[in-house]
């Protein structure tokens, strides 16, 4: 009868999973019932609910490059035109770069994704309810992953108990129906929180996904400047539509050695990397 404790730590998984996913979504659904209403998001906050620090650094990097003030050639360098930042952002990315005007761009993502600038804009998020605290395991995204675990761990217990020797005084189809019922909650949990309150997000709460959503309905149609740089917000730096500025974004892996010079291109060899 060792099957029936495989079974009994079964549904203390499963049932512990879902309950604690039931009870961050009722969260959810009590603390952002007006959380972020009547107000939009700008680019920056956009930025970060969708993709975290890394997209606002990005989104800072796209938007210097396309004002001409930082230049990112295709090679997968940054080089400070203006050095004088207009935002917090764009000082702390410049800062990122140094002192000698150039950088590569990997580096520069990572540092600025930690500045304190990025840090003050998540925290103002979460204040109004918009973005999710870090590392907070109450959230509804980690409430699927526990319960996608616990799924998993039913069956393998299942597993466990059907390949056990001897007799166990039941058939096994018997046994392998009594798993399939924890199994049954998990799959039913999932698929009910996928229908309500899909998609799940690491960075934005239930009315942060709201002013997402109205955001990228506003987006559709429009071809200015600030809906280009609204959909890099969204969508990362697959929306970039010039290649050679998309491909400065892929040479994170290229080592050292391919340094340029130290002394600045001129604007117009920068223009052709570009």
């Amino acid at each position: 009868m060792f099957w029936v404790l495989l079974l009994l730590l079964a549904w203390a998984f499963t049932g512990t999973a879902c309950l604690r996913l039931c009870l961050a979504a009722v969260r959810a659904a009590v603390v952002d019932v007006d959380a972020g209403r009547g107000r939009d998001l700008t680019l920056y906050e956009a930025a970060f609910l969708s993709g975290g620090p890394a997209r606002v650094a990005e989104l800072t990097l796209v938007s210097m490059a396309r004002q001409r003030r930082l230049l990112l050639a295709h090679t997968g360098w940054a080089t400070v035109v203006d050095p004088r930042g207009r935002d917090e952002m764009e000082r702390s990315v410049i800062g990122a770069i140094g002192p000698e005007g150039q950088s590569r761009i990997a580096p520069v993502r990572a540092a600025a994704a930690t500045a304190d600038a990025v840090r003050g804009l998540a925290d103002r998020l979460v204040r109004a309810g918009l973005a999710v605290p870090d590392g907070d395991a109450s959230t509804i995204a980690a409430g699927v992953r526990r319960v996608r675990v616990a799924a998993l761990g039913v069956v393998a217990l299942g597993t466990t108990a059907l390949l056990l020797p001897g007799p166990t005084g039941m058939p096994r189809e018997l046994i392998a129906l009594w798993f399939a019922l924890p199994l049954a909650l998990a799959l039913s949990c999932l698929a009910l929180a996928r229908f309500e309150v899909h998609p799940y997000s690491r960075w934005a709460s239930p009315a942060g996904q709201r002013l997402l959503g109205g955001l990228t309905r506003r987006m559709n149609g429009a071809g200015d400047d600030r809906t280009y740089l609204a959909s890099v917000a969204v969508r990362g730096i697959h929306a970039i539509g010039e290649p050679d500025l998309r491909a400065a974004f892929a040479h994170h892996d290229r080592p050292a050695r391919d340094r340029p010079p130290h002394n600045r291109p001129s604007q117009g060899r920068a223009s052709q990397d570009r």
